[in-house]
């Protein structure tokens, strides 16, 4: 049994290597790879190479030799994230497996789109297949912690960012000035390229108007949303209304939207009501070594932000924290 254990988490990993290959072509389906595995080796892999094209079950099971295809009757399939149900752009891969008569489906996780969710995995065991579900679940979840959690919690997966001095500003006085390096803004950029949306307040948004390009990266620029309380990138948002009220109204409007990761580079106002509202996943500072007199402060760290990475760059430390419970 052990060794078995053993045998499907490395086929796993290798499943989640190939699915992370899908990174930004994807999206805004999951990163998804499948291995075929018979007498001990290889003998097709695949992974969801681009948005509406075949997904990975459908490549693993090309890629494999017109001298193999026998042994697809004893093959286990492995995948990271559920196979498909029904028919969306490209038919369903549970029965496709089915249809090959394969002997054993190990999955990392559950879908959770609620066309999946469970239907797939019931399609297979109904076909007579052996089905393992759960297998390095987490690492499986948190590839794709943004496409769980959109369509688990019906909002994006919130970064909030900041660079503070070392003695917890985020400005001169009022007035902006530089805390990043050379090196972590173009790191910052990476991240900015990483998400859908990014998000900025009013105030930063007319003091500093802003690019909140990827410029010193390679990739798309998010989309530009600017919190207020009047009008917000995706409209509609009157004034009056409470902070709640206000950040409920963007993640419905985000969520519609199909946008799956929102990063905030706001201000320490707009920062505060994310955490003060429980809407961040995680948290990304870094902190320099200047020190100012006075300033805006930086928010304040809830107490569920557990640090989760440290890196030191430059003479500027850029710390990641993980929400409890947050893919």
């Amino acid at each position: 049994m052990t060794n078995q254990i053993q045998t499907d988490e490395m086929y796993m990993r290798r499943c989640l290597q190939l699915a992370r290959c899908g990174e930004f072509f994807a999206k805004p389906n999951p990163m998804v790879g499948a291995v075929i595995v018979a007498r001990g080796r290889i003998i097709g892999e695949g992974f969801h190479e681009r948005y509406g094209n075949a997904h990975a079950e459908v490549n693993a099971f090309v890629s494999v030799f017109a001298g193999d295809e026998h042994l697809l009757r004893e093959a286990t399939v492995y995948v990271n994230l559920e196979p498909c149900s029904h028919w969306g752009k490209t038919p369903p891969c549970a029965a496709l497996m089915a249809d090959k008569g394969v002997r054993r489906v190990v999955v990392g996780c559950i879908d959770p789109f609620a066309e999946v969710c469970g239907r797939g995995i019931k399609q297979l065991r109904d076909a007579g297949i052996d089905v393992e579900v759960g297998v390095l679940e987490d690492e499986c979840r948190h590839l794709n912690r943004r496409f769980f959690t959109f369509h688990s919690l019906r909002r994006p997966y919130i970064t909030l960012k900041w660079a503070q001095t070392a003695n917890g500003f985020m400005d001169n006085d009022g007035m902006p000035f530089a805390i990043s390096t050379p090196v972590t803004l173009m790191l910052m950029h990476k991240v900015r390229s990483e998400n859908d949306a990014i998000v900025v307040g009013r105030i930063t948004e007319e003091r500093e108007h802003p690019q909140l390009s990827v410029r010193h990266w390679v990739g798309a620029s998010p989309v530009k949303m600017v919190l207020t309380h009047n009008v917000g990138s995706f409209g509609g948002i009157e004034s009056g209304l409470t902070d709640k009220q206000v950040l409920d109204t963007l993640m419905k409007a985000a969520h519609d939207s199909g946008v799956q990761s929102m990063l905030v580079e706001g201000g320490g106002n707009t920062l505060q009501s994310f955490i003060d509202n429980m809407l961040y996943d995680k948290i990304r500072v870094e902190t320099s070594r200047q020190c100012v007199l006075r300033g805006t402060r930086a928010p304040k760290l809830p107490s569920d932000a557990t640090p989760e990475n440290v890196r030191h760059i430059d003479g500027n430390t850029i710390t990641l924290y993980r929400r409890q419970g947050s893919l």
